[in-house]
């Protein structure tokens, strides 16, 4: 087995903390804007100095409610500029963010407040609220329920605590202590908390740098609207405060381009899932009006033009078509984006290399990368000068990672978690000889780019003995502008299946253009010829990725869209394949009758 290692970069000293950068700033560079906020529909500049003093003040406030180092505190919340402030507050005074999804069911919430001994909690909105006030009598550790929006008047509790009390916190924080215990969002099962340090932290926070030191620096601006419960997000955030990006936070996802236009960010970070909707939704509105075959046109020359930069560049010819094209189509994708956006990043699931080709060829490159929350986000990413579309990238340094023999990715390194909270047997199946199993299977090229093959639960065997990876297959079914989402079957089956969903923005517009009743439902039309036909096309382009005994035999349109809050996915869409197949046991069943 061989592995890979890449040495780290920089050192991590035994008081480095993740708010160092909070309070250095203050001092170093106290009127840079680090932060905008909606304030009366307006976006408002937050200097270094108005964040570290508003982030002390609600410190100060948090020993006065007698929070102790080691404590675990709460955050149920949607993604919001507060939510950054309270996280920096918890760290500051020696205790450990405990984030919550704000769209987590009651006894999800409890599990996660009830395991880690949570002693506070700070809640969005009066919903979050009275799902903590219903389940209090089970969580004997919980003091009280703070609320994010009242939070300048939890601020004034500690004026009466001394300051110097505050700083002595800060400056006996150890790189070694806990920072986060995060729950992992769980395709199965209760999810369990994965204890992160102030070091691994740290180690990712720098060793994104590493790899993007023209994107992470000073003068650029990102867009958080991802949740920041999910470790992608949050780790990407300190790492663009530590650098000096300017921040802008919403979870207003359907407003997603309007705000893109007045906030212009630099840089985005995202799961493929909005990248697919973005180019889907270009699509079929160029459709819409008539021009589905110049969309076509361009898209393909932007997938032409991308590769050809890995192989010598463009032709003239090449050039000419992608100048074109750039006036008709590219330049107004990139004002979708606000005009500014020069790079993203990627992550939580697989892209898909022909996405990845047609972003980096309108001038948009996605830097696709891969980790779990047991990696601190990304322990692999494609990097400013190595880059391999396709691949999910190099190794952050200070990390090392090899195949085992049944090609599980297995990785040790600075960003790598130390053990799951309270469960020791969970902790002990993780590893062997200090690796972790990250229960994916990959590939390793020469070069140390790694290729993520699929989960290595989630391989399918049919009764002919053929193992399926079906990421392969569900990745290009996705990226039809009409296919929402994509779940391959055939698990001890004679042939592989797929169960797919109709996108219901998608689906309006295909109605009107085929001449369809435009109030029938998904599952009125679930075997109308013209739809049927549509996806049928959809699966024939997949399965030119697999092998004929990998291909799709056939397929089921299902009545309804897969969602989070009907509970086929995770927070970050990552679809719950064990729900998905208990809940659509009769469709399964009528495929193989």
């Amino acid at each position: 087995m061989r592995e890979f290692t890449v040495p780290a970069s920089f050192e991590i000293a035994e008081y480095d903390s993740v708010v160092s950068s909070v309070y250095s700033h203050e001092r170093q560079d106290p009127d840079h804007v680090i932060f905008q906020r909606v304030v009366d529909g307006n976006w408002t500049d937050v200097t270094c100095a108005q964040a570290a003093a508003q982030i002390r003040s609600v410190a100060l406030g948090l020993i006065a409610q007698g929070v102790q180092v080691g404590d675990r505190v709460a955050i149920l919340s949607a993604t919001r500029y507060e939510w950054p402030i309270i996280d920096f507050a918890i760290l500051s005074v020696g205790a450990v963010t405990v984030p919550i999804y704000e769209t987590s069911a009651a006894e999800q919430v409890r599990h996660v407040l009830d395991n880690s001994s949570a002693v506070l909690v700070f809640a969005e909105t009066d919903g979050h609220a009275a799902i903590v006030e219903q389940i209090r009598d089970t969580l004997p550790n919980l003091r009280t329920v703070l609320r994010v929006e009242a939070l300048d008047a939890f601020a004034e509790t500690g004026a009466g605590v001394d300051p110097a009390e505050l700083d002595a916190r800060i400056a006996a924080t150890k790189s070694s202590d806990p920072a986060t215990l995060i729950y992992t969002s769980g395709t199965t099962g209760l999810p369990k908390g994965c204890q992160l340090t102030h070091a691994n932290l740290l180690s990712e926070m720098r060793g994104a740098k590493a790899c993007f030191p023209t994107h992470l620096a000073k003068g650029e601006k990102m867009l958080v609207f991802l949740p920041l419960a999910h470790v992608l997000a949050r780790a990407i955030t300190i790492a663009a405060f530590a650098n000096k990006v300017t921040l802008g936070f919403t979870s207003d996802i359907k407003n997603l381009v309007p705000t893109f236009g007045v906030f212009k960010p630099t840089l985005v970070v995202s799961v493929p899932r909005v990248f697919e909707k973005v180019y889907n939704t270009a699509d079929q509105n160029a459709i819409d009006g008539g021009k589905g075959r110049i969309f076509a046109l361009a898209a393909d020359t932007a997938i032409e033009y991308s590769k050809a930069l890995d192989t010598g560049g463009p032709g003239l010819l090449l050039k000419a078509k992608h100048a074109l094209f750039d006036k008709l189509v590219y330049g107004k994708l990139r004002a979708a984006l606000g005009g500014d956006c020069h790079a993203a990043i990627s992550g939580g699931a697989p892209l898909g290399a022909r996405l990845g080709h047609f972003y980096r060829g309108v001038g948009l490159t996605i830097y696709e990368g891969y980790g779990l929350t047991e990696t601190s986000a990304a322990i692999t990413v494609n990097q400013v000068g190595a880059i391999k579309v396709g691949s999910v990238g190099k190794l952050l340094p200070g990390n090392s990672m090899k195949l085992g023999d049944d090609n599980e990715l297995l990785v040790r390194g600075g960003v790598v978690f130390g053990g799951y909270w309270q469960n020791e047997e969970a902790t002990r199946d993780a590893f062997t000889d200090g690796w972790f199993h990250t229960g994916d299977l990959g590939a390793i090229d020469a070069d140390g780019f790694l290729t993520i093959i699929g989960r290595k639960k989630e391989i399918i065997v049919t009764a002919g003995g053929k193992n399926v990876a079906p990421a392969v297959l569900e990745d290009r079914l996705r990226a039809h502008p009409l296919i929402s989402q994509a779940m391959a079957v055939g698990d001890a089956q004679p042939f592989i299946a797929a169960l797919i969903t109709i996108d219901p923005e998608a689906f309006v517009s295909w109605k009107q253009r085929n001449g369809k009743n435009g109030g029938s439902s998904v599952e009125e039309l679930a075997q109308d010829p013209d739809l049927v036909g549509e996806i049928e096309l959809a699966v024939r382009d997949a399965n030119l990725a697999v092998s004929k005994a990998e291909a799709i035999r056939t397929f089921r349109i299902l009545p309804v869209d897969f969602t989070e809050d009907t509970g086929e996915l995770t927070p970050t869409l990552k679809v719950k394949r064990k729900v998905v197949v208990e809940k659509f046991a009769d469709h399964i069943a009528a495929i193989y009758s």
